[in-house]
């Protein structure tokens, strides 16, 4: 795992640009704590930041180029097939200098062009300069496991693995309010949007072509998927546990490979407890790693991880946290965070992360489960809303009295009156708007109140409307729930659940490998009923009857808990302060004149009243934009 940036200038104003290259390079060091290169010469200049982890010798250090200097390759993430490749190229004449898949990437690049993506698994973003042809070839992995952004103009072409390597250059800055509509309903910017104007992400499988004042943008990849076609399968259950336990299995094995230390991330949960297990079987006294939380025992899962670890004889880690040591970091996460992004989960991520890279420098985890194979309850709220029963209609109809229940997620009772509520505003909507209600924590209508109304352009609801259409496409009038996940796969998973993932252990330079999110599997799963996912009452139901024999008894038939912090509790108490006098007082917002003060106002006061729904997530979006726009902006 690598950071990577480079610029490619077109004439004199971009070749001024090319100075900063250096530091951009340094921007994103925690990405590569182990070597720092940067090639440059007239026209491209490219700089890598390495963390070792296959032949960690110097000789496979990057930039690499080929025997002829016409090829070289900056590259951050691993091609997990790169031996069977090797082999393939060897028995065509090509022979290595390294033991490295950065030098079998640029081989197969230059035997077969844009068609090697078609033979990679793994997770990656690299460039490769054609130094002859004067061109880049810029791709991105399949699911967006590695991010890429990029800027184009007349002048200059920029690209980086993270928000702050592409500041360096010198642009300019300019919000993009499309983007800050998108944020301040989803708590994340989606591809191929970035909170800078003219910055954008590739989106996950694509690859651009870049030569002088020219760039082609196209799709290599997109999740096999024809909704007749599975949910018309024939094929028995058993035989899908049985291909499904086999896949995994071999996309563990795959995910072990390393010249430095390896463990797994152990939640305590099917997940995450499934691949320790199986990485167990093919890697000698693998290290698992759990976070717990003793101040708020129902998050806290060490129980189940420490149970999973003695099931199958794990050397096992857990970094016991109380409430005073997650607040502590929450300024330099903040610190960290290069664009907007609201998942407060991320905080958990972050420390687990930091603990883990004190014992390895890789570690599996059990992301993409859920969104593969339907693990959320907005999941089985859409299977309910397919196919409505009499419990459904009843509860639909119950939802009125829920307002006389307060609303938060601080207790059982309080939340699933929340849960209730969101259940029944999403059931009187279409399919497309009912998945966006559930994937939101902000309505369009309250995004825009807190905006100051100048700032937006006339036609901002048919914009919107049309940016909501490009990511909801997948789901027809009549959804499956299979449709639900592919719109999943496409939106949250690269823009919120992996986006985090990757930020926060890159952080400190920890590479994170998700086997569940290797192509061939999910290319399995996506020809697979739903009622294969999620049926009888269990969410993952072919992930938790596959391995189940493997599996301590105890996991089952308990509830799912998410990777929680007590953000309600921190924002009406420890963070009021930085609310009310730092970054969301009436001074600071009206000086900055981006937000409607009187809206922020009332939002305040719903997070402090007895029934605060959702709005310490809102709250929390807004204190990260904020902290944001004073580092970037502000200076």
């Amino acid at each position: 795992m690598c950071g990577i940036t480079g610029i490619f200038a077109f004439n004199l104003v971009g070749k001024v640009n090319m100075i900063n290259v250096t530091a951009a390079t340094r921007a994103i060091s925690s990405r590569g704590p182990d070597h720092q290169d940067i090639y440059h010469d007239e026209a491209v200049a490219l700089g890598h930041r390495r963390l070792s982890i296959i032949d960690t010798r110097d000789i496979s250090n990057q930039p690499m180029w080929d025997e002829s200097r016409r090829y070289c390759v900056i590259y951050n993430g691993e091609v997990f097939n790169f031996m069977e490749l090797r082999q393939e190229l060897e028995r065509n004449g090509i022979r290595f200098r390294t033991q490295s898949d950065t030098e079998v990437l640029l081989q197969l690049y230059i035997a077969l062009g844009e068609k090697c993506l078609e033979k990679l698994n793994g997770f990656f973003a690299f460039c490769i300069y054609d130094k002859q042809e004067q061109l880049l070839f810029v791709a991105r992995d399949h699911f967006g496991i590695k991010p890429l952004l990029f800027l184009f103009d007349e002048d200059k072409f920029i690209f980086a693995s993270e928000m702050k390597a592409v500041l360096q250059y010198g642009i300019e800055k300019r919000l993009d309010m499309a983007a800050l509509l998108l944020y301040l309903q989803l708590n994340y910017v989606p591809a191929p949007h970035t909170m800078v104007a003219n910055v954008r992400k590739l989106a996950p499988g694509h690859y651009m072509v870049v030569r002088r004042k020219k760039i082609e943008i196209k799709r290599y990849y997109s999740i096999p998927y024809e909704r007749e076609t599975a949910e018309g399968n024939n094929i028995s259950y058993d035989e899908s546990k049985k291909q499904l336990a086999g896949l995994l299995e071999e996309s563990v094995k795959k995910r072990l490979v390393a010249d430095v230390p390896l463990g797994a991330f152990l939640s305590g949960g099917i997940d995450s407890s499934i691949i320790a297990g199986l990485a167990s079987r093919h890697h000698a006294d693998l290290h698992t790693f759990s976070i717990g939380f003793h101040d708020e025992k129902f998050f806290d899962e060490t129980e189940y991880a420490r149970l999973v670890a003695s099931h199958f004889g794990t050397r096992h880690t857990i970094f016991s946290l109380s409430n005073a040591d997650m607040f502590n970091h929450v300024r330099a996460i903040l610190d960290y965070i290069d664009e907007p992004f609201a998942d407060s989960s991320a905080i958990a991520v972050y420390i687990l992360s930091k603990e883990t890279r004190k014992h390895a420098t890789v570690a599996l985890s059990g992301d993409g489960a859920d969104e593969v194979f339907g693990g959320y309850n907005k999941h089985a709220a859409a299977l309910r809303m397919i196919a409505p029963g009499v419990i459904d209609r009843f509860a639909v109809a119950l939802a009125p009295l829920t307002r006389l229940i307060p609303q938060s997620r601080n207790s059982p009772l309080s939340n699933k009156a929340r849960q209730l509520r969101r259940f029944a505003e999403g059931a009187k909507l279409g399919s497309a708007d009912r998945y966006w209600h559930w994937a939101t924590v902000s309505t369009m209508d309250r995004a825009v109140n807190l905006l100051r109304p100048e700032l937006l352009p006339e036609d901002v609801h048919m914009s919107h409307s049309e940016t909501r259409v490009a990511f909801l496409r997948p789901i027809p009038e009549q959804e499956s729930l299979n449709d639900v996940l592919l719109t999943d796969m496409q939106l949250v998973l690269p823009n919120d659940m992996l986006a985090k993932v990757d930020l926060m252990s890159m952080a400190h330079g920890l590479e994170v490998r998700p086997p569940f999110l290797d192509p061939e599997l999910v290319r399995f799963a996506f020809t697979l009923p739903s009622t294969f996912k999620i049926g009888g009452g269990i969410r993952k139901r072919i992930v938790q009857d596959a391995f189940r024999e493997m599996l301590p008894a105890k996991l089952y038939n308990r509830p799912k808990k998410g990777f929680e912090v007590p953000m309600l509790g921190w924002l009406r108490k420890e963070l009021r302060p930085m609310i009310d006098d730092e970054l969301l007082s009436r001074s600071v917002v009206d000086q900055q004149g981006v937000f409607n003060y009187d809206a922020i106002a009332t939002l305040k006061k719903q997070l402090n009243s007895s029934s605060p729904g959702d709005a310490h997530a809102r709250i929390w979006g807004l204190v990260v934009f904020q902290w944001w726009w004073r580092k970037y902006f502000v200076g």
